[in-house]
């Protein structure tokens, strides 16, 4: 071991004078860059911003697209809260920190925005925003010995200006017993950095980078104590920030990463100008659900349509229809459905959270045959590809990293694949049979509906490993997260009942007696009301969030499989598999 830390071949390699020999250097000191031996990576990065500056051309490309590879990277890189009430009192956001060991060693985070909190545990960066201003255009930035990568994150609240309009007036008191603009309460530290008391809605929206891409910082200088020391707020590999409300600098654009056929050099990329944000008020009143909806109409669909799901922006109603093999695309102004035909039996329709892709599991009768997910471009309605998964792929859903869960039935495990790229990342066992699975953003919990073991297991989204399972009403088919994070609710098909979760003590409440043949359960966006459709009945039984208490019964169409709630909150939509129809409600105002 040479005096810098690096082996003495790769040292050799590098200085040699033959251009072949400095190349195989370089892939040497990538793959130092990528090891657990956080003291050599970071030498090996040195040696690599070095090496940028070779005589030769082909080096010195090689040596930057290496550091490339090495460093810390974000996924999604653009975070879209929305339009929010201002008596919302936090959102939430969790970001993917990718990259080499040392990308996360030693990392520190920075925040530019009002009102924007951030920290970072292990490879999750998690961005939390109290809404305190009208507009929201800041950034959060992960900085280290791997370089450095940020998180642009905007946001509105609606009618702001409202509740403050007399000089000296208090804060209006939101249902958390907190003002807005304060801290909230049940803030607290952990392993030091901060969550919010279990709760709040991880309501996000994942934009793709604007382009044109602004330029990344690859070059770091940080000293190899940072690696040793770790100690930052208290907690190893745990860094935080917070920003006083009178500092908004304006924000950096995220930066899409360089690959080694980009041809621009770096002064060029210096001028390359950063597009605007045109900072259009929006005019979005809060919307509050009611308890008891109203049926305002009926949509002929495909021929026995099961899943439904409504886009992020409300505009689409996407259902999968059994007998006729399509996916029917529903525009939710005009009604108008159109048709986009698929290889083998959809069951159940998923959408990401950007909107542009759309995601319907198939499996044909014999539970084996056909097994997939068929994967839809939103914009152009047609198949790009079909991927592989496990014997009769269930109710699948997009988690908030954006990553696809697809709960095996038949094999009972939970695939993951990444966004994207759409690789299988992981595969995880739960008990028999996994049905459906919900999310809670703040927890960092993933929970999962098994139909055959009357149980519901807790996934842990940092480790993807099961933390525990809860038992339930008999055959649970279906669960549901409330957009708060609070609340899990979950259909007990063979029992006629439901049953709530809280998401933090794990404690169950219930049975909740409701309709005969409960198949799926949704919440309202203001986590007021549940929904369970009742198959046998033809009707949704709407249950207070907290106690579950069944508020009002509504009679929908014949046969109704599965619920889908607009973002907006206005509306919600039924399919039902008896009539090929699906019910639109008012549930709203």
């Amino acid at each position: 071991m040479s005096e810098t830390g690096l082996p003495q071949s790769v040292l050799t390699e590098i200085g040699s004078p033959i251009r072949e020999s400095r190349l195989a250097g370089i892939d040497g000191l990538a793959r130092l860059a990528w090891g657990a031996d956080l003291a050599m990576a970071h030498a090996a990065r040195q040696a690599l911003q070095q090496m940028t500056e070779d005589d030769s051309r082909a080096v010195s490309a090689a040596a930057t697209a290496a550091l490339e590879r090495t460093s810390v990277r974000l996924d999604p890189e653009r975070i879209d809260f929305g339009t929010v009430a201002a008596e919302t009192p936090r959102l939430v956001a969790d970001v993917r920190v990718e990259g080499p060991p040392l990308a996360v060693a030693g990392a520190t985070v920075t925040v530019s925005g009002p009102g924007l909190r951030a920290m970072i545990h292990d490879r999750t960066l998690r961005i939390m925003w109290l809404p305190r201003s009208d507009w929201l255009d800041g950034s959060v930035t992960v900085r280290g010995p791997a370089g450095w990568a940020d998180v642009r994150v905007t946001g509105q609240v609606a009618n702001a200006a409202a509740p403050f309009a007399a000089v000296g007036a208090p804060a209006p008191k939101n249902d958390y017993g907190t003002s807005r603009g304060g801290e909230p309460e049940g803030l607290r530290t952990y392993d030091g950095g901060m969550v919010a008391g279990g709760y709040g809605p991880a309501r996000v929206t994942v934009l793709p980078a604007p382009p044109p891409p602004a330029r990344r910082q690859i070059g770091t200088t940080i000293l190899v104590a940072i690696l040793t020391s770790l100690v930052v707020l208290g907690g190893a590999g745990v860094a935080m920030t917070l920003l006083d409300d009178g500092q908004a600098p304006a924000a950096p654009l995220v930066a899409a990463p360089q690959t080694s056929t980009q041809a621009q050099t770096n002064a060029e990329l210096e001028e390359t100008p950063a597009p605007a944000i045109s900072k259009v008020p929006l005019a979005a009143a809060r919307v509050k659900s009611v308890a008891r909806p109203l049926v305002i109409g009926t949509i002929r669909v495909g021929a026995e349509p099961e899943g439904v799901v409504v886009s992020p922006d409300g505009r689409t109603v996407y259902v999968a229809n059994q007998n006729s093999r399509i996916l029917s695309v529903v525009d939710a102004a005009t009604r108008k459905v159109s048709s986009v035909p698929l290889r083998n039996t959809p069951r159940f329709v998923a959408v990401s959270r950007d909107g542009r892709t759309v995601f319907v599991s198939m499996y044909e009768d014999d539970k084996h045959t056909g097994s997939g997910v068929a994967v839809v471009d939103a914009r152009s309605r047609k198949v790009v590809r079909y991927l592989d998964t496990g014997h009769m792929p269930y109710t699948l859903a997009v988690a908030p990293d954006n990553k696809l869960w697809v709960p095996i039935h038949s094999d009972g495990r939970l695939e993951i694949f990444t966004s994207g790229t759409l690789r299988m990342e992981s595969e995880l066992p739960v008990r028999p049979n996994p049905h459906a699975v919900g999310f809670s953003g703040d927890q960092m919990r993933a929970f999962t509906a098994n139909h055959e073991s009357n149980a519901v297991s807790v996934i842990d989204m940092r480790t993807n490993a099961v933390i525990g399972n809860i038992p339930v009403s008999r055959a649970p088919h279906s669960i549901a997260v409330s957009p708060d994070g609070r609340m899990a609710l979950v259909a007990g098909y063979e029992a006629d009942t439901a049953d709530l979760i809280d998401t933090v003590t794990l404690k169950r409440t219930g049975p909740f007696k409701v309709g005969r043949d409960p198949q799926s359960v949704a919440f309202s966006t203001d986590s007021r009301y549940g929904y369970v459709v009742n198959e046998f009945d033809g009707t949704v039984s709407v249950l207070n969030g907290r106690t579950g208490t069944v508020v009002s019964t509504i009679k929908v169409g014949k046969s109704p499989r599965t619920v889908g709630v607009s973002p907006d909150g206005r509306l919600a939509y039924v399919s039902n598999g008896g009539d090929n129809t699906i019910s639109v409600l008012k549930v709203g105002q």
